[in-house]
């Protein structure tokens, strides 16, 4: 039970796996050919004369000046040190997509994401952002964002899909939608137009793609912490309902039933069977050990002798009970094997012999 219910809970991974594994890969990838990358605006931002550079660790965001702007392409991906390293440059910033609250609170606050989803194909900057106005209406669905401040473009129902924040001498935006960023979609609408506004602001562009980060020291934690509680308690109620299956699925096990065979086998078959197949081998000598450790062991019982009493102290007591010769005894219980069928015979019959005139005596 225990086994099967692992596999199952290993089969509905593998089929839900393609569903769950996020972007694809090469996603808002600068190298990326595919519909989803960004080769194709990397290139025009080249072309423009902006030196873009693709990062990876928080060291590398720390170290952005304030002629580079950095496009964090993976927001929801940012670790702790990268969350800080990112607040703390004097560089501009743009998130793509930013949901979760603590990167909102970490890199803009007082902005909210508003709506996870509006599938919507065009929209009008309605703002008076130099970059929006430049590019006029865009083609991107996405996230929406309410703020307080700041200044909100592309709004649709429930918040606006660009934010730009003033902080300091930086300007944080938050881009709703990658669709601007991709292949795909580049050439649509003005979306070209405001990405490129948007990144080639200042000379240099720092691509930052996050990577996993390690754990700081003592800040490591095990297999069992790393599970959410869920599972925990999935995993104990299944164990239990296996254990409380052992009892209920066991074998009982109830009285002896007899049941008629269809064929009536004699007894004596199994032993003239055996015989036929000696006499077919003519392994005499076979057949006289097995005849005669059979007598031995009749006439031990007999004699109240054990098991395990020797030939010797057996033909001793034979010789004592019946007047035999010690001799005559040896030879008929371990003797010469007989030299052919009648001789086997006349063998067995002097054990039966024997054993009649113990039992006499």
């Amino acid at each position: 039970m225990p086994l099967l219910v692992g596999l199952l809970v290993v089969g509905v991974g593998v089929l839900l796996a393609p569903f769950a594994a996020g972007q694809p890969k090469g996603w808002l990838d600068p190298s990326a050919v595919d519909g989803s990358g960004s080769r194709a605006l990397a290139t025009l931002l080249a072309q423009q004369g902006v030196r873009l550079r693709v990062a990876h660790t928080a060291r590398e965001l720390a170290g952005a000046g304030r002629d580079t702007t950095v496009l964090v392409a993976l927001p929801e991906r940012l670790g702790p040190a990268q969350r800080q390293a990112a607040h703390v440059s004097p560089a501009d910033v743009v998130l793509v997509e930013p949901k979760k609250r603590e990167t909102l609170s970490a890199l803009a606050p007082g902005v909210q994401a508003s709506s996870l989803f509006e599938s919507v194909t065009s929209r009008e900057p309605a703002c008076g952002l130099a970059e929006a106005r430049a590019a006029g209406r865009v083609a991107m669905s996405g996230v929406l964002y309410r703020s307080s401040s700041g200044v909100s473009c592309y709004p649709g129902i429930g918040g606006s899909a660009l934010i730009r924040l003033t902080d300091g001498t930086r300007t944080i935006t938050l881009l709703g939608s990658s669709d601007p960023l991709t292949n795909e979609a580049l050439a649509e609408e003005g979306n070209a137009a405001l990405v490129m506004r948007l990144l080639g602001a200042h000379p240099q562009l720092m691509w930052f793609l996050p990577a996993p980060e390690t754990p700081a020291a003592g800040e490591e934690r095990t297999l069992l912490e790393l599970v959410p509680a869920g599972w925990r308690w999935a995993a104990a109620q299944l164990a239990l309902a296996a254990l409380l299956a052992v009892p209920w699925r066991a074998r009982r096990l109830g009285p002896v039933v007899s049941e008629p065979l269809p064929v009536v086998v004699r007894a004596a078959e199994t032993v003239e069977g055996r015989a036929r197949l000696y006499q077919a081998a003519n392994d005499r000598e076979h057949a006289a050990t097995t005849l005669r450790a059979a007598s031995r062991a009749r006439l031990a019982t007999q004699l109240g002798l054990g098991s395990g009493v020797g030939t010797a102290a057996l033909v001793a007591r034979i010789a004592e009970r019946t007047g035999r010769p010690s001799a005559e005894v040896g030879s008929l219980l371990d003797g010469e094997p007989p030299a052919d069928d009648k001789a086997l015979v006349r063998l067995a019959a002097a054990l039966d012999e024997c054993e009649r005139e113990v039992s006499r005596s």
